[in-house]
């Protein structure tokens, strides 16, 4: 590689990592958010890198922040079906990386609600696991709903926890990491496991 070739290469790579394009990338990001989803509130920002899907379902807060590859969905059609999803996310609230939320009917998340990483809430299946299923390979399956997720507020998601439909977790409630939450705990709840159990109860 020629010296020339190389400074340039340097010179880019010091573009794309400079505070200015940053700061550059993230107004360009936070402008498409503002443009494309129903609400998006003051001192929000999106990641470098998000995939959002259907954006005018999905409303977000004051002060949200999360870190790279964000994925947001909201499915209105799908195989043939139509549905009205919302995604709606309150305010102070921050996501790590590799938050992954699909709905096909409603997930609420309150305020104040911190998530770490890689985390996955969903309002839906593929198929309604039974054995007519088995006829249709997975990604075919239809989408069935078990209803809404609701995340209220004050609540601390660790890292790796996945969320399944119809699930409420009260307003000030912990879940432990790694843990899947197949139903509903009250406020104040210390949560953990596969599947997740009350560990405790928090007292003020």
């Amino acid at each position: 590689m020629s010296f020339i070739k190389k400074y340039i290469i340097k010179f880019l790579f010091g573009v794309l990592h400079s505070d200015a394009y940053k700061k550059y990338k993230q107004q360009q990001n936070n402008e498409w958010g503002k443009n494309h989803f129903k609400t998006f509130g003051k001192q929000s920002g999106l990641p470098d890198i998000f995939w959002i899907k259907n954006p005018q379902y999905i409303s977000i807060g004051d002060n949200f922040s999360s870190l790279f590859n964000l994925r947001l969905e909201a499915w209105d059609h799908f195989q043939g079906k139509t549905f009205q999803p919302e995604i709606r996310i309150g305010n102070n609230v921050n996501f790590n990386s590799d938050v992954h939320i699909g709905a096909i009917d409603k997930i609420i998340i309150g305020n104040n609600v911190l998530m770490a990483s890689r985390i996955y809430i969903s309002d839906h299946y593929h198929g309604n696991i039974s054995a007519e299923d088995l006829n249709t390979v997975p990604a075919e399956r239809p989408l069935s709903s078990k209803g809404p997720v609701v995340i209220e507020d004050n609540v601390w998601i660790g890292e790796g926890v996945c969320i399944l439909p119809g699930v409420t977790i009260g307003e000030n409630s912990i879940i432990g990491a790694n843990s899947v939450v197949n139903k509903s705990f009250p406020r104040n709840s210390v949560i953990a496991g596969i599947p997740a159990r009350l560990i405790k109860t928090l007292e003020k």
